[in-house]
This record gives structure tokens, C-alpha cells and sequence, in this order.
């Protein structure tokens, strides 16, 4: 079971010295927090829960998130770690999606708090699994202390303690309030794999029963009073910028409500979706497409080519593959090219935003909900804790929502609106204003013997690097979506020298392998 709670940003740094810590929760409950990121020091008694496992009165365990479900499973798999070492029903674990906090929510394999790269359950596999058998060991000592027993002669099923020799139990809701004033083990040991009774088995989807009767809630489902409904269309041309607008005739249809004119896009504000597209299409706009209006993927192409055969950044030189290939009997050369490609998400982009003068609350479903914070508040003028993000299911992911460009433009729409606002692109817009996968052009030679084997190989590629673009601190890029993308494009055109081969422009890289060590490799 899955829930959306409001949830506010907290800068709460973790003691090093606590990796768990364990507190009485509201109405009785045991409540166990842990830092899965890169925590900092503070002092216990100013804890407040961010990362957590909450075991409520009723015996209900509650997972504050720190990942996002969408469609690979992770709102199942990642509580299977909780409930094998705590001993529960995988259905008695319930998941809340964590608030935007860096400092503690991060993926420990990125160091930033996302779900991308196939990591989560990686990230999550020790850390979870220690709260689980920390969790446990506290409620065995707390139902030991309670019969005046040997926590030895005690064991746990079902999510309850039970005296091995008298057959006396005890539910787990029933031992939170005291277990949570039990002191926290330093160690714990945690199940060997044979000892698994959930992990490595098949589970019903945790998730399913909601996505099936409806009842699930992604960013493009949420309705909060009195929303209003946005859709917009944006420069044709990154860089470009609105030159003139006749928008008589969009005001004239039925159900729109107002029009705003952005610097290099125009938001249709209305009562519902068919009423704000249909005013988007009696939009009359010329647009001044700016510096990059003569761009063409061709020309991209043709810059990505000459890069490679420049000098740039070495990233592996092993052997002599200069000497390999020359001594070569025969040269094979191939050049590959990946184009632009636009992600397609099957829930359309989205993202729900109430402006006010003070503070922000934002709707929406990220892979990357802190950098949504973090961008958001830069848009809308805010220090990071007055912007509230609730975060949602995604329709598909594939690495388009760790970005926040639709949230930035949200907010830039919802200043020009009283009350809540839900801008959703439409396919067209999204298609054509995606955070595109970058154009990648490889060159690739390969040294070959009398008999055919392989040599020596060479492999120099260039492209736009998405995780120096992705690592950037948002106070070092671009206002707007669309400045982020002609930013993109711009570095692809004229920053391939061999001179600004640096973190944040593109790279351009040569892998090199000599004699010594391919045949090695390649045999088999």
C-alpha cells in the first residue's frame, strides 16, 4: 500500500555515530530512523525523522520511501528487505514517499537523492535490511523485559515475539511503545541467504491492486481544490524566444481562462484540458528563433565527427595500440551514430504547482525530487524549505524525470496564477521539447593478425556528457527549460576543441587497447 503524505523539506544533518535511532512515534509507535545517504553530524536531541521505519500501535510498518516506483518493481522488492529481516507480511508494510532531503534521502551509489541507473535495490540491500533486524532485536528485548526472559528464548514470526518454551506471543504494535525505548544494538547480524523466506521468492505486486481498481495516484492524477487546468506551447527552435501574440481568438473559446505570455513560450490557462487545447490552437504566434535557427542535426553530426578525430580526454590506454596497429596484417575502420531520441513517457508530462507570495507546493512524479526542490525554488524566488513537493507514481521514468524542467516551467506559470494550476504537455509539445538522450558519434579501428585476431583496438567517440549536465548546481544553469536545452545544443556545436575538454562541456575520448592485453580479453 502506497501513500502520498504533504511533506516538508527538512535540513536535518544525522549523528555519525548513530546509524539508527529509535524514538517513540505518534500514538504509541516504534519508530527507527536511518540515514541511507551521506548524513552529517548533529545532535541526537535535535533529531526530527527523515529516513525511517515506523512500527505503528496497530502493528503496522511504515516505510518512508526514498525511491520511486515506476513500473520496475520497487515498491515491492525494496520492502521484501524490510519484511524478511523484521519477520512481517510483506503486506503489512505500507510506503510513504519521501520528502526532498539531499542530505539524507540520497542514493548512496549516486550520492544524490534519484532513482535512475538500475541502483535502487543496491542502494537499498544492506541499509534496510539492518533496520529490519535492528527493528527486531528491539522488540525481542522489549517482550523479553516484559516476561522477564532471556531475549535467547525468544523468536519472532508474523510479526510477533514469541517465548519458545511457554508459547506465550506478543503482536508487534503491542511492543512498539517500549521496544522503542530499548537501547539500539550496535551490530546486528542479518540473514544468510538460505535462511531467506521472502527475498529471491515471487511476490505479488504491492502496487497492483491500486493500478488495477483505479484507485492509484500519479502526478497527472492529482486534483487539488479549485485547479485549474494549463497546457502550452514553446519556442519551435531552443533559444528561440515569442516575437508577437494575437491571442483574441484563444480567449474567445469557451472554458479558457487566461493567457500567459512567457519569454519563449505561451501557457493556455483553462477550466479543462479540451478547452485549453483548443485555445492553444487559435493561438497566432511568430517567434524569433534566435541564434539557433539554422541548426540542423546534420550539422551536429558533422561537428561530433571532427571532434573525434581531434585529441581530447584519454579515458583508458592500456598496452601499445599505437605500435599493435601498425604491425597489423589488416585494418578494419567503422564510424556508429546514436541520434537524438526522445524518451516518450507513457503518463505525459506534468506537474501541478500553487504559487503564493511566501511559499510553493508542488505536485508532480520525479525521479529526482530534491533537484525539483532545489530548481523550483530558484524559479519561484524561494528559499528551498518554503517549497513543498509531494511526490507521485510515474507513468515511465526512462531517465526523463530526473529532470526538472517541467517543474521549472510549472512554476513559471503558476506566478501568473491565482490558486493551483496543472500544466500538462501535450504529446506534440513533448516530443518535440524533450530533454533529449544525446547525439553520440563513435569511431572505432581495430588491428587484426594473419589469422584474424584482434590486435590492437581504438575507440574515440564525442557527445554531450548527461552527468556533468545533470551535476550541475542549479544556481550554474540556465532560467528556463528551454535556455537549458539551446545550452545543450550550443556546447554540442562549438565547444568540441580540444582545449574545453572540461567537466561541463563535451567530451571527446579515445580507448586504446595494444596486443598485451586484448588477446587476453577476446579469447575464448
Amino acid at each position: 500500500m502506497i501513500s502520498g503524505t504533504a511533506s516538508r523539506a527538512s535540513d536535518i544533518n544525522l549523528s555519525r555515530r548513530s546509524f539508527l535511532i529509535a524514538s517513540v512515534a505518534v500514538g504509541g509507535g516504534l519508530m527507527l530512523s536511518l540515514p541511507l545517504g551521506r548524513g552529517e553530524a548533529a545532535h541526537p536531541e535535535s533529531f526530527a525523522p527523515n529516513a525511517f521505519i515506523r512500527i505503528d500501535s496497530d502493528g503496522q510498518v511504515v516505510l518512508t520511501m526514498p525511491y520511486v516506483e515506476m513500473g520496475q518493481g520497487t515498491y515491492t522488492s525494496i520492502p521484501m528487505l524490510i519484511a524478511e529481516e523484521l519477520e512481517v507480511n510483506l503486506k503489512q508494510v505500507r510506503l510513504e514517499h519521501a520528502p526532498p532531503n539531499e542530505k539524507v534521502y540520497a542514493n548512496p551509489m549516486l550520492g544524490v537523492q534519484a532513482t535512475g541507473n538500475s541502483n535502487a535495490m543496491r542502494g537499498a540491500w544492506k541499509p534496510l535490511r539492518e533496520a529490519g533486524a535492528t527493528a527486531r532485536i528491539m522488540l525481542v528485548a522489549a517482550a523479553a523485559r516484559r516476561w522477564g526472559v532471556d531475549a535467547k528464548s525468544c523468536r519472532t514470526q508474523d510479526g510477533e515475539v514469541i517465548h519458545v518454551p511457554t508459547g506465550r506471543r506478543l503482536k508487534y504494535g503491542e511492543l512498539a511503545a517500549e521496544a522503542a525505548k530499548m537501547p539500539v544494538p550496535g551490530n546486528v547480524t542479518l540473514k544468510s541467504p538460505e535462511d531467506f523466506k521472502l527475498i529471491g521468492t515471487p511476490a505479488r505486486r504491492l502496487d497492483a491492486p491500486a493500478k488495477v481498481n483505479g484507485t492509484a495516484v500519479y502526478g497527472i492524477d492529482v486534483r487539488p481544490p479549485g485547479v485549474k487546468i494549463a497546457t502550452l506551447v514553446q519556442s519551435p527552435v531552443f533559444g528561440g524566444r515569442v516575437k508577437s501574440l494575437d491571442d483574441i481568438a484563444a480567449k474567445a473559446v469557451n472554458g479558457v481562462r487566461q493567457i500567459i505570455r512567457l519569454d519563449d513560450a505561451v501557457a493556455v490557462v483553462a477550466d479543462h484540458m479540451g478547452a485549453a487545447k483548443k485555445g492553444l490552437a487559435a493561438l497566432k504566434i511568430e517567434w524569433d528563433e534566435g541564434p539557433h535557427a539554422t541548426l540542423t542535426t546534420d550539422a551536429i553530426a558533422r561537428e561530433l565527427d571532427q571532434a573525434t578525430l581531434r585529441s581530447g580526454a584519454v579515458a583508458q590506454n592500456i598496452g601499445d595500440a599505437e605500435k599493435a596497429m601498425a604491425s597489423a596484417a589488416t585494418k578494419v575502420e567503422a564510424t556508429y551514430q546514436v541520434p537524438f531520441l526522445a524518451h516518450a513517457t507513457m503518463e505525459p508530462m506534468n506537474c501541478t504547482v500553487h504559487f503564493r507570495k511566501d511559499a510553493c507546493e508542488i505536485w508532480i512524479g520525479s525521479q529526482a525530487v530534491a533537484r525539483v526542490q532545489a530548481m523550483a525554488a530558484k524559479a519561484a524566488g524561494l528559499p528551498p524549505e518554503k517549497v513543498i513537493v509531494h511526490n507521485h507514481l510515474i507513468g515511465g521514468g526512462f531517465g526523463r524525470r530526473l529532470e526538472a524542467d517541467g517543474a521549472v516551467r510549472a512554476v513559471q506559470i503558476a506566478q501568473h496564477v491565482e490558486g493551483p494550476v496543472k500544466v500538462v504537455w501535450t504529446r506534440e509539445e513533448d516530443i518535440q521539447h524533450d530533454m533529449y538522450r544525446p547525439y553520440w558519434f563513435d569511431r572505432l579501428s581495430a588491428g587484426l593478425d594473419e589469422q584474424g585476431r584482434p590486435v590492437a583496438w581504438k575507440n574515440r567517440f564525442a557527445g554531450s556528457s548527461v552527468i556533468a549536465r545533470c551535476c550541475r548546481r542549479p544556481s550554474r544553469m540556465a532560467s528556463t527549460p528551454t535556455q537549458q536545452k539551446a545550452r545543450s545544443i550550443s556546447s554540442t556545436t562549438s565547444r568540441m576543441s580540444a582545449s574545453n575538454m572540461s567537466a561541463w562541456s563535451l567530451r571527446a575520448s579515445r580507448r586504446r587497447f595494444g596486443a598485451a592485453w586484448v588477446p587476453r580479453t577476446m579469447s575464448s
